[in-house]
């Protein structure tokens, strides 16, 4: 499955508009941390962040978010402890520089 995933996002990214499919993949891959990272996002913040980077007309971004966020969820089952610090550090630094965690 993780292999369909990743498959999938990548010829999505392929056919997206730039900005929209980069701020869906990384927003992703910090909301798919969530969990894994026990971090806990304000959803206001999330929406403020949404609508100050994606338009209003973007139909691709949901499905493409869902896509990168489920994709993010199943990297991280697969790595090493080692990983997952260094990729939660970094995960929980990104959110503090974009207000979504405190």
């Amino acid at each position: 499955m993780r292999k369909s995933v990743l498959a999938l996002a990548l010829t999505c990214l392929v056919t997206a508009p730039a900005q929209a499919s980069t701020v869906a993949m990384n927003l992703g891959s910090v909301l798919g941390s969530e969990v894994a990272c026990g971090l806990k996002f304000d959803q206001a913040a999330i929406a403020r962040f949404i609508e100050s980077r994606v338009k209003p007309s973007d139909m691709g971004f949901a499905g493409m978010l869902n896509l990168m966020t489920i994709g993010a969820r199943a990297e991280i089952d697969d790595m090493t402890a080692s990983q997952k610090t260094a990729h939660c550090t970094q995960i929980r630094r990104v959110a503090r520089s974009y207000k979504l965690i405190e």
